[in-house]
């Protein structure tokens, strides 16, 4: 479903800044329309170099302390993407971009965008146990690896049951052969 979200967005977004733009000058007029998208130009361009540059002091920092760096620069991600929507010509590019940069207004769009990516993460792991129930030795099963009842990385696992015997085993059928041609 998102997939085909992005690709509407990417195709009707820009249709609609034309059209908005179009009623935009044909009320305030060409230049003074011209002139709001060169401000809002510079204006994500200031923000996205002061973000990228803060977000990696932010980083830098936390790895001189030892630490994970979660709220800071997960704001300073937000900031960086209203930034670049403020770089992107149109208005409702800017309106957005303006709503994930403001101060006040980027705690609701964090919370929004944790709910959503926690909504996700929580749909792919029900996706996963659908996937691989526990009962089939799958992720997710009572002592058993990532990798269910094989786990490549732990030498203890075993995938056979514990009255197979040791060594290779090959499922099928034995044929055995009868005298060959070229035996003789």
């Amino acid at each position: 479903m998102l997939p085909l979200a992005l690709v509407l967005a990417f195709l009707l977004i820009p249709v609609v800044e034309i059209v908005l733009l179009v009623q935009v000058g044909e009320v305030i007029g060409l230049w003074p329309t011209l002139a709001l998208l060169a401000a809002e130009t510079v204006l994500g361009g200031w923000i996205v170099r002061r973000e990228g540059r803060r977000a990696w002091h932010v980083l830098q920092d936390a790895l001189r302390r030892g630490t994970v760096p979660e709220r800071g620069l997960g704001d300073s991600a937000l900031v960086m993407a209203g930034g670049v929507l403020l770089l992107i010509p149109g208005l409702i590019t800017d309106v957005l971009g303006l709503l994930i940069v403001l101060p006040f207004t980027r705690p609701l769009v964090r919370r929004a965008a944790s709910r959503y990516a926690a909504r996700r993460v929580r749909l792919a792991g029900d996706r996963a146990s659908m996937t691989f129930p526990p009962s089939a030795g799958g992720p997710g099963g009572p002592g058993l690896g990532p990798f269910g009842r094989f786990d490549p990385f732990d030498p203890g696992a075993d995938a056979r049951d514990p009255g197979t015997p040791r060594g290779p085993v090959v499922r099928g059928e034995v044929v055995e052969e009868d005298d060959h041609p070229s035996r003789t």
